[in-house]
């Protein structure tokens, strides 16, 4: 690095003073949020596919670093017109508080600690650093949310490649047969974990060796495409190695072990190649100037900022409060489901399936069987009530069927719409299909719908049932909220269709009565 000049440094008192300030601000926000740092670092330890995160503030750190001398010839100056930038951050915060979302809050905490920067030290300091603050976004244990699609994509190509390789398939869902055995895709061969490692390092490896913006954008966007086509490559692998094997390798420790092999060899060479276009080290050099009027950096200039940033932290904590006081204990939920329902359909003794949703923490659970004509219908609610980021109507952990059950296969997932007293409603249906042999002869087939009811709601949609449930939360009604789940046995034909759309048209709103009566009575 070339050296900066001496009449260019800044007087070391005023760095001490910016560094004060950004210390106690960096100290404030760690502390008012401390739950939700510990949170996050509770993720990295016990996730493997987060585990690289802890890696993240020390290299930033680095990064900060080797730009010593630049940063001591700028001039720190703060910045007011942040601060509403922060309070943005601190209301997403309470938001994703509300409802339990660790990656809403997390996100909004790195946020506050990066817009702290700019706030205190100024935009010239900011440019210089902007990257290395940047990437501690890296921290947030975000990326699981594509889990489900990469499992797809990853089971789409492997049986794709085996039928190309002329080895006979049978597809169930994620799971698949070929002559030698069963194989299923579970979440450990999404790749989602090397998916967001490859992203990391490779985003740093461009900022390290390419002076370009379009160079290290095209870098960051390979890093991306490289490890899913990896992951659909070493699936396959393992899957003809097993075969050809008679299942005697790449299979228990060996297919992990396998994999990470091949994902280090498949990086090392992207990063070989990478290095070919590499660009030489630019001299070091101020990245832009601030332009206008910049503001002078002193003691009572550097309070009022610090002052303003802990307001601004303050008062989602105190929002905070002031609803929990508000709300008090919530006393546990009580649900019945009725003998009979609106549509005069009678509760049976004989339940549909043993099958139940895997919904965790639930306040309350009700379960009940009608009689519709000649069919049956299964009608199960899972009741949420004080939810906590472990107990949560809507959470990844919340599914149907896990892809390790043994005794039902989710095969199909599509949108409903009925017609509910004049509104229409949409559910998600699936099918599952139940275990033994292969083919869907004398197996049974479960078809499932589901909608969420949130604050007299109805929706099929995560995200939309978050946003409900914030807002009741905030207006003071409460977080309840329920999972609805209607089932019934499928006909070869209609896998049991026109049953749960009738049953749904007649009895959802009866039932969304139910549920309210249920909140009411908190």
């Amino acid at each position: 690095m070339s050296a900066i000049p001496a009449d260019l440094r800044q007087p070391a008192d005023e760095w001490r003073t910016a560094l004060l300030s950004l210390g106690l601000v960096l100290a404030a926000i760690l502390l008012l949020y401390r739950d939700t740092a510990i949170a996050m670092v509770g993720i990295w330890s016990r996730s493997d596919t987060f585990a690289h995160a802890f890696l993240v503030p020390p290299i930033s750190l680095w990064l900060i670093w080797r730009r010593r001398e630049l940063l001591k010839a700028l001039q720190p100056a703060p910045q007011p017109w942040v601060l509403p930038l922060m309070a943005i951050g601190a209301i997403g915060w309470l938001l994703g508080d509300l409802v339990g979302v660790n990656a809403v809050t997390q996100l909004a905490l790195v946020s506050l600690i990066v817009l702290s920067v700019p706030a205190v030290l100024g935009m010239n300091v900011t440019r210089e650093v902007l990257f290395p603050l940047a990437f501690l976004f890296f921290c947030v244990p975000i990326g699981e949310f594509l889990m489900p699609t990469l499992m797809e994509g990853t089971a789409d190509f492997t049986i794709a490649a085996l039928q190309y390789t002329g080895i006979p398939v049978y597809r169930e869902g994620l799971q698949f047969v070929i002559p030698s055995g069963q194989w299923s895709v579970v979440e450990a061969c999404s790749g989602v974990r090397y998916l967001i490692a490859s992203f990391m390092v490779g985003t740093l490896f461009g900022y390290l060796n390419f002076n370009g913006l379009r160079k290290r954008l095209i870098f960051a966007g390979v890093s991306l495409v490289v490890p899913i086509v990896a992951n659909w490559l070493r699936a396959y692998m393992i899957v003809m190695i097993g075969h050809l094997s008679g299942n005697t390798l790449a299979v228990g420790v060996d297919h992990l072990i396998y994999g990470w092999v091949f994902f280090g060899i498949v990086i090392t060479t992207m990063f070989m190649i990478g290095s070919r276009w590499s660009d030489p080290e630019l001299p070091l050099r101020p990245t832009g100037s601030a332009g206008g009027r910049v503001l002078t950096l002193s003691r009572r200039s550097s309070w009022a900022i610090v002052a303003g940033v802990a307001l601004v932290l303050l008062l989602p904590q105190a929002a905070l409060k002031a609803l929990e006081a508000r709300g008090g204990q919530p006393a546990k939920p009580v649900l019945t489901l009725p003998d009979t329902l609106a549509s005069g359909s009678a509760a049976v003794a004989t339940p549909v399936s043993d099958w139940t949703p895997r919904f965790l923490g639930a306040a309350t659970e009700a379960n009940r069987s009608y009689r519709l004509g000649e069919a049956t219908v299964g009608v199960h609610i899972a009741y949420y009530r004080g939810q906590t980021y472990e107990s949560k109507l809507v959470s990844s952990q919340n599914v149907l069927v896990t892809s390790e059950d043994r005794k039902w296969n989710r095969i199909a997932t599509r949108g409903r719409s009925v017609d509910v007293g004049g509104q229409p409603v949409t559910l998600v249906s699936s099918e599952l299909l139940g275990a033994g042999g292969t083919g869907q002869a004398n197996r049974p087939v479960l078809n499932v719908w589901q909608v969420y009811w949130v604050d007299g709601r109805f929706t099929a949609s995560d995200p939309w049932a978050k946003v409900h449930g914030a807002l009741s939360r905030l207006s003071g009604r409460g977080d309840d909220g329920a999972a609805i789940f209607l089932y019934t046995v499928g006909d070869p034909q209609t896998h049991g269709q026109p049953t749960l759309e009738a049953f749904a048209r007649a009895n959802l709103a009866s039932l969304a009565t139910l549920l309210q009566r249920t909140r009411d009575a908190r």
